[in-house]
């Protein structure tokens, strides 16, 4: 169970930091409707993630959600056999659907956090750049990913702590099953509690521990105090 939690923080935090990089380097850019697309963006951090959660999980259900639906229209379920439509009933799907949900509300705050640090690079380093002969592959390299990684950081650190304690989700649409073979630490806390008050105590600790060592973990990989030193 600590190895699942582990994986879904990784994967959900390592994705939406590189599909929101993209998105902050396209809002960035000048392009007719840029300000309704910024406004879009903030659709899936305003509402509540216990709604968004039961959105989807209403949308994947097996008769009668729309997801399904629409591929069987496509006649993608009957390729992949009848029992592969129930998509949260299979521990293996039900879990990457969930981390799609994860990544779908953690992308604006995201987005955001690297857009102002995009925001804050003066004009002047790209053409300095751009005098020295760096292509725009380079430049952005050498000179945008460098000066991001304060904002990244930030965005890293708090999508963490996030993703790590994120209840609603998993709570919502699977309730940790079948089992408890998409369960996280979090959740299987929450259901030791129910039973007994002192093991779901002793998880509350370890998985705090587990945010800690995480967390200098990737300071330890990022050389954070070496940034701050400059």
């Amino acid at each position: 169970m600590l190895l699942r939690t582990v994986v879904w923080v990784v994967v959900v935090v390592a994705v939406t930091v590189l599909i929101s990089l993209g998105l902050a380097q396209l809002f960035h850019q000048r392009f007719p409707g840029r300000r309704v697309t910024r406004w879009a963006l903030i659709i899936p951090w305003a509402a509540s993630v216990m709604m968004t959660a039961l959105i989807f999980k209403w949308a994947l259900d097996p008769n009668v959600g729309a997801i399904n639906v629409i591929l069987h229209h496509l006649g993608v379920v009957q390729k992949l056999g009848s029992d592969q439509a129930d998509w949260l009933g299979n521990p293996t799907s039900a879990l990457a659907w969930m981390m799609g949900v994860a990544i779908f509300v953690s992308l604006p705050f995201t987005t955001y956090a690297i857009l102002s640090g995009l925001q804050g690079i003066p004009g002047d380093v790209y053409e300095a750049a751009s005098i020295d002969g760096a292509t725009s592959w380079k430049s952005y390299l050498q000179v945008t990913l460098p000066l991001l990684r304060p904002a990244i950081l930030v965005a890293t650190l708090i999508n963490v702590i996030n993703v790590f304690n994120s209840f609603p989700i998993i709570w919502e649409m699977t309730r940790g099953g079948p089992g408890y073979q998409t369960a996280t630490s979090t959740i299987y806390m929450v259901e030791l509690k129910q039973g007994d008050v002192g093991q779901s105590a002793s998880m509350s600790v370890i998985n705090f521990l587990l945010v800690i060592v995480i967390v200098l973990v990737y300071l330890s990989t990022t050389r954070w105090k070496e940034q701050e030193d400059r």
